[in-house]
């Protein structure tokens, strides 16, 4: 009896492409349990999309000068190409700006708090004062208070793991400005995951404790061990799906609950597409709910959805959450930031038709119970050693040797021997094994015994030596090059979930129809009958020269130089010598205020200066200043800013600059404002 699958991977920020570290932790296990169940002729919705608010999109726009817009609608057009180039066979690969996800969002919002769900509180959170905004999640840097480490986000510690509050925060700096925040302030509605408690410990410390990986388990047990608090759910920003009730302005839903109903409307997007039913996927008991994520997710997964899901009352709950660790590259942690990753939008024009030796390598490389390490070395040996010379090796010998004995035509099998009968046997436990491992979700383990068919073909052919047999006992060669086509036959389709392409060259050559899973496990005498044609060798694999992993590890090379370069340039700053001494005259001269720029605006033809007008607090005054590669007009409207008001007027350019804007410059050459602390400083203020 087939079951339904309703299978989720975590969906991806659109802040930057996908690299090695999501594949290995979320999309290829993601992908090879989908394909599997699918060949169990199960029913599956494989469900993703692209998560498209939330503080990493904004933060985003602000370094390249654009829109958040601009930044979500570029980064999901090269993700969701990359998957599809790289074969995840999502049944819906979908987008949180949709119309259809705000509806889905809001309406469940709007559904817990109709039911008295949400707690609504006044808090104070952290405010930056010069950047005039709230503080929410990855806008504020501070100290880990569980694990120590100094570069913490407000929302989640990727050291420790540990989910937090901005307030949290030991020593937190706004990473707008760089300066310390102060508390403000602020109205939020709180989902009160206290209430879920004593749900949760019966639903997983009782209920999961020996199907959920321990690393799941651990984490979870942890969390409730310390006790849960009430959650906020909105967040003070002006990018996200706007909170749907009355005295919310301002307000948008917090991404982390917005983020997993985006499995929902996706879904929803899917079924309305294929016309189907979608709420048989998420509202039927039978339904097989299972998250892929990586582990920074684990909490949102295991704790905080499920209360969410619990709260609104119709949904059924994940019936697993695989969650793996984390992959590094060469020895290093991977990271964004600094450029140190493999992205996989790059691979697929380096290794072009090479999808299946990457995903080859990130499954026996997988970080399923700890993190684990991507080389360029390991990746070359995987192929040339494993994919070439035992998996595509097998294949060539078959396909090229029917093509010789038999013109491409499956012989009649004579009477099998004890050694034949073994061969077959030992074929059918190996795809047992297989079944059994994926429905574990031990897909390392899984990959290794579909590779143990290809070696069971090797060791068979080297045996029964068919090129020499075929001189002395033409007959027995019909035996052997049958039960090898059975084995042949077998790895086209046992290969399919984790090596998609592969499998598809597979059938190919062996002309191969449709052939259920269960025939491969069950009876694997017949996969392929006498008399079928099968068509002309082609390799399946071919070998990875060193020249191609030099090529990739020098481009690792100086990324790492370019880190290290950076770190040095940040760590020497030259500090200028002092000027020489002037007298307090001197210095009385000077005439220093404090001001707010009230508008700015690009100097015509002019790539470093910009026109400003400035309320000094005796007037408002035009002031060019050459700061236009340190900072875009529209951002710096409403600075405090520090004014010599008393230089001489200047003409620059035809427009008169009638003061000077004091600068800083940091150690990448761009200039800072010298602002004022506290509002309660007027423009107008001396500075003394």
């Amino acid at each position: 009896m087939s079951k339904r699958y309703t299978i989720t991977a975590a969906l991806p920020y659109t802040n930057g492409p996908i690299h090695i570290g999501h594949l290995a932790g979320v999309y290829v296990p993601a992908d090879i349990f989908a394909r599997y169940q699918r060949l169990k002729n199960n029913e599956v919705a494989f469900i993703c999309g692209s998560d498209e608010h939330g503080v990493a999109i904004s933060i985003k726009a602000k370094k390249e000068h654009t829109t958040p817009q601009a930044i979500i609608d570029k980064y999901h057009a090269i993700i969701k190409q990359s998957f599809a180039d790289f074969g995840i066979s999502f049944d819906n690969y979908s987008r949180t700006s949709l119309p259809i996800h705000h509806q889905t969002a809001s309406d469940f919002f709007r559904k817990l708090y109709e039911q008295g769900d949400f707690i609504e509180e006044i808090s104070e959170q952290l405010y930056d004062e010069e950047a005039h905004q709230f503080l929410a999640d990855r806008f504020v840097i501070g100290t880990c208070p569980k694990c120590g480490n100094p570069e913490a986000y407000g929302d989640q510690c990727e050291r420790c793991g540990s989910s937090l509050n901005a307030t949290d925060l030991i020593d937190p700096k706004s990473s707008i400005t760089g300066s310390k925040p102060t508390l403000k302030a602020t109205k939020h509605w709180f989902l009160p995951l206290n209430r879920y408690q004593e749900f949760l410990e019966k639903w997983i410390l009782e209920g999961h404790k020996n199907d959920w990986k321990p690393n799941v388990y651990g984490q979870v047990k942890s969390w409730l061990d310390d006790e849960l608090k009430p959650r906020a759910v909105t967040r003070d920003l002006d990018w996200g799906i706007p909170v749907p009730v009355d005295g919310a302005e301002g307000k948008v839903l917090y991404v982390w609950f917005d983020a997993p109903i985006g499995y929902i409307s996706s879904t929803k997007e899917w079924a309305e597409r294929e016309a189907k039913d979608w709420r048989p996927f998420w509202q039927d008991k039978d339904t097989e709910l299972v998250h892929f994520i990586g582990k920074d997710n684990i909490v949102f997964h295991c704790i905080i959805f499920p209360a969410m899901l619990k709260a609104e009352g119709s949904y059924i709950l994940p019936t697993n959450v695989p969650a793996n660790e984390f992959l590094n590259l060469e020895g290093n942690k991977l990271s964004t930031s600094k450029n140190w990753a493999v992205w996989l939008h790059e691979y697929l024009q380096d290794f072009p038709n090479q999808q299946d030796v990457l995903r080859y390598a990130l499954t026996a490389n997988a970080p399923e119970t700890k993190d684990n390490d991507f080389t360029w070395k390991d990746f070359q040996a995987r192929n040339n050693n494993e994919l070439v010379a035992i998996f595509g090796n097998f294949i060539n010998r078959v396909a090229v040797l029917t093509q010789k004995y038999y013109e491409g035509e499956v012989p009649a099998a004579g009477a099998l021997n004890a050694t034949d009968s073994e061969t077959l046997q030992q074929l059918s436990e190996l795809t047992q094994k297989i079944e059994q491992s994926l429905e574990r979700y031990r897909f390392r383990e899984a990959q290794q015994e579909l590779m143990n068919i290809a070696r069971l073909g090797n060791k068979y052919l080297a045996d029964e030596e068919p090129w020499k047999l075929i001189k002395t006992d033409a007959e027995r060669v019909k035996t052997v090059m049958y039960v090898a086509l059975q084995v042949a036959t077998a790895l086209a389709i046992t290969s399919e979930p984790f090596l998609p392409f592969t499998s598809e060259k597979l059938k190919n050559i062996l002309q191969l129809g449709t052939t259920a899973w269960e025939q491969v496990k069950q009876n694997p005498t017949a996969l392929l009958p006498t008399g079928h044609k099968i068509g002309m060798a082609t390799l399946l694999f071919e070998k990875i020269e060193d020249a191609a992993i030099a090529k990739q590890l020098e481009r690792l090379e100086k990324t790492k130089q370019a880190n290290q370069q950076e770190a040095q340039a940040a760590a020497e700053v030259t500090v200028a010598p002092q000027k020489e001494l002037i007298s307090y005259d001197d210095f009385a001269k000077m005439d220093i205020r404090i001001g707010t720029i009230l508008s700015a605006e690009k100097m015509p033809k002019a790539d470093k200066l910009l026109i400003l007008k400035v309320d000094t607090g005796i007037d408002q005054r035009t002031i060019v200043s050459g700061i236009a590669q340190s900072f875009n007009p529209e951002e710096i409207i409403g600075k405090r800013v520090t004014v010599l008001a008393n230089l001489a007027p200047r003409k620059l350019r035809g427009v008169e600059s009638q003061g000077m804007i004091l600068m800083v410059e940091n150690a990448e050459g761009k200039y800072r404002f010298i602002a004022p602390d506290g509002e309660e400083i007027a423009n107008g203020a001396e500075v003394k």
